[in-house]
């Protein structure tokens, strides 16, 4: 096909629209073409010359296959673009073999392979929980006998807390260990973690804000509710920015958006100290886009838009913890593993005294899809605002204790994934 329109690909597999594309780009003056699951065809805008559909946008030579197939029809891709974390690496693949611009594997790894992350950290000499590749159980136990039961099993690349086990014994490592799939294995901390988002820009933090996770990631893989509120303390809030700031410089010199996790004591002798979790060269997930967008007035996933086609971030955005609005979400878990049909929830959230300003709930007869974005397809996902951290965190803990969804099973076959 001859066309003076460049043809660029984005990857997408969300349902949400976390990232609004035809506003970052102008579907006009390009020939846009999707690669994305059924799942996340809603995501997708009209003006989208084709799509092409694949069952899971990580499947590196099913993408592959889907680009060759758009680029017979317009053209060589100038641009292939994903924003979700674990597309990341596939998108990077086919930019090297495209010749398109942007991240290669080799930038990538430091932020997706655990291990390498750790290991760069701990180089940097900065506080990082003790860490080894776990090879296989003597290994884990030998650890365990120098650092102490339990131990955090986690996969060297992977999101979500998916297969990130607690193990509190042998027997439960046995069971974990798999010979394909690398492991390591990390000292249990039992110190609140915390998640900062924003952009690391020139060596500095051009955008940041400081969050507390309420319960744990790992605690709603087990069916518990996961939330998360801004933080109004000052001190709190420099003392994190600050090691968040070393952090990124032991890792990169480049502009990145970033979701940082660290464990915090808040009432350590001498002010609030950190140690390292993990970071992604991504925006943060669930309902952090939108908070950010819809609250603070900031589109991270924009800025992430432009710096995957080798645009500077967006010009004039300073934005740190002095902004008036706290900000908060929560998230349900779904009541029976997904796929599921939805048949019970409570209506709404909305208009209840200290309620959330925003909500996404399953609707009866609904199917919950066991779709590979995994924050995203919950039992419900509220967003919160309020002018301190104290009254956000408040108001989350009521939506958890009054918001109510039930489901049954549903044969994976009979639906969407």
């Amino acid at each position: 096909m001859t066309t003076n329109h460049r043809h660029i690909v984005i990857v997408n597999r969300w349902r949400e629209r976390y990232a609004e594309y035809a506003r970052y780009l102008d579907h006009d003056a390009h020939h846009v073409t999707y690669v994305t699951t059924e799942v996340g065809l809603a995501a997708v805008p009209d003006a989208a010359v084709a799509v092409a559909l694949v069952a899971k946008t990580n499947d590196l030579e099913a993408v592959r296959e889907a680009v060759a197939t758009l680029a017979d029809r317009y053209g060589p891709p100038a641009e292939i673009i994903a924003l979700k974390e674990d597309d990341l690496l596939t998108v990077a693949e086919l930019r090297q073999e495209w010749g398109c611009p942007g991240q290669r594997p080799e930038d990538l790894t430091r932020f997706l392979d655990k291990y390498e992350m750790y290991r760069l950290i701990a180089h940097a000499g900065l506080p990082v929980p003790p860490f080894e590749l776990a090879h296989d159980v003597y290994g884990v136990c030998a650890f365990a006998g120098v650092h102490g039961w339990p131990v955090v099993l986690k996969p060297r690349i992977g999101g979500a807390s998916e297969d990130v086990v607690c193990a509190d014994d042998p027997t439960e490592v046995s069971e974990i260990l798999h010979p394909e799939r690398p492991m390591l294995v990390q000292a249990f901390d039992p110190r609140p973690v915390y998640h900062v988002n924003g952009v690391f820009a020139e060596g500095r933090l051009a955008l940041w804000r400081v969050s507390r996770y309420m319960n744990t990631c790992l605690a709603f893989r087990e069916g518990s509710f996961l939330g998360s509120v801004e933080e109004d303390d000052e001190a709190l809030n420099h003392a994190v920015a600050d090691a968040t700031l070393r952090y990124l410089r032991a890792l990169t010199d480049g502009t990145t958006t970033f979701h940082l996790e660290l464990f915090v004591d808040r009432e350590a002798r001498g002010g609030p100290t950190c140690s390292f979790l993990e970071v992604g060269a991504r925006v943060g997930g669930g309902e952090n886009a939108l908070v950010w967008r819809e609250v603070h007035g900031i589109d991270l996933m924009e800025i992430a838009f432009r710096l995957h086609r080798g645009l500077p971030p967006l010009e004039n955005v300073e934005h740190g913890p002095s902004d008036v609005f706290v900000t908060g979400q929560v998230y349900i878990p779904s009541p029976l593993p997904r796929p599921c049909l939805i048949t019970e929830v409570t209506p709404t959230m909305l208009g209840r005294p200290n309620g959330p300003y925003a909500e996404s709930v399953p609707r009866p007869g609904e199917i919950l899809p066991d779709a590979e974005s995994y924050y995203e397809h919950v039992g419900g996902r509220f967003r919160f605002c309020g002018r301190s951290t104290r009254e956000v965190e408040a108001a989350i803990l009521a939506t958890v204790a009054e918001f109510h969804v039930a489901a049954e099973p549903v044969r994976a076959e009979e639906v969407v994934s």
